[in-house]
């Protein structure tokens, strides 16, 4: 799924504020629904956010896991987030400061993320892909895509089918 950025106006590119290489900190707001299903034995979903940089490092921005069992069991079903693991995630000691969290339940959460602190890498001029991936006990899986252009900002949307709901992305200078 190929989604483009709106936000910038003509005067802005016009007036060279976007010029390539310039340095100032990004952020990135991001707004994930997770849907309410109707399934006889519903399960959190467990899901991974991680930023791509084209043809260059994934990142691992935020993973959401029952990070409640004990001898850190939860992390025994972090593998089916597949793309994610394959990615990055299988490289990662859990529970990974800034980066793990409780799994969420169904509603609209909003994380926000700024170039060079916590886990989020400085970020230069070129494109880039936030995914958001999530996998369910007794469900399925889904990915969504979110690709956006620096040093521009402005909105991104995607929405999932069945597992995510609607997934913004908002890339603020």
């Amino acid at each position: 799924m190929q989604l483009r950025l709106t936000g910038l106006t003509a005067t802005a590119i016009g007036a060279g504020l976007f010029a390539p290489g310039m340095a100032s900190a990004q952020t990135l707001e991001l707004s994930v629904t997770i849907p309410r299903l109707t399934v006889a034995e519903y399960h959190r979903p467990y899901v991974a956010i991680w930023l791509e940089k084209e043809g260059g490092a994934k990142t691992s921005l935020a993973v959401w896991y029952d990070v409640d069992l004990k001898a850190n069991e939860g992390t025994k079903w972090l593998r089916d987030i597949r793309q994610w693991w394959r990615a990055s995630g299988r490289g990662m000691r859990f529970p990974a400061a800034g980066v793990s969290g409780a799994t969420k339940a169904p509603g609209t959460h909003r994380l926000t993320f700024t170039a060079g602190r916590g886990p989020t890498p400085a970020l230069g001029a070129g494109n880039y892909t936030l995914v958001v991936e999530a996998a369910r006990e007794v469900g399925g899986r889904e990915l969504v895509r979110l690709p956006f252009t620096l040093p521009a900002g402005g909105t991104a949307r995607a929405a999932g089918k069945t597992e995510l709901g609607a997934v913004t992305l908002t890339v603020k200078r």
